[in-house]
């Protein structure tokens, strides 16, 4: 069983910026080898994709709602996901949460959430205009 722990969220001014991270538990799963995301579910709304990143941390992938602002990075040596977010406005409220893809070696570009098999319990970003 994979734990993933979400933590940075919290109450910003529209403008400004949060990191989210997200640490998987160590024991069987080898982090570096799987492909990981970023998702957010506003009040009311369905859960929706944020960000992507492949096992290949060089490839990452956007939601066109974030592109430019936001930022999805990993450290594999500390088991460690992360999400930079800048010039956050209203619209970007919302529970975050990361989630582990099913297969290792692989690439997901596309933020269909059936293709993460475990997710964190999320953190709360709350911006303020």
């Amino acid at each position: 069983q994979v734990q993933l722990v979400e933590s940075g969220g919290g109450l910003v001014q529209a403008g400004g910026s949060l990191r989210l991270s997200c640490v998987a538990s160590r024991g069987t799963f080898t982090f570096s080898s799987y492909p990981m995301g970023w998702f957010r579910q506003a009040p009311g709304r369905e859960r929706e994709f944020v960000a992507a990143i492949s096992f290949i941390p060089t490839l990452t992938y956007y939601a066109d709602s974030v592109k430019g602002r936001f930022t999805i990075s990993r450290d594999n040596a500390e088991n460690t996901l992360y999400l930079q977010m800048n010039s956050l406005n209203s619209e970007d409220t919302a529970v975050y949460y990361c989630a582990a893809g099913k297969k290792p070696y692989s690439t997901y570009s596309n933020g269909n959430q059936d293709n993460y098999d475990y997710w964190g319990q999320g953190t709360q970003v709350t911006v303020s205009s």
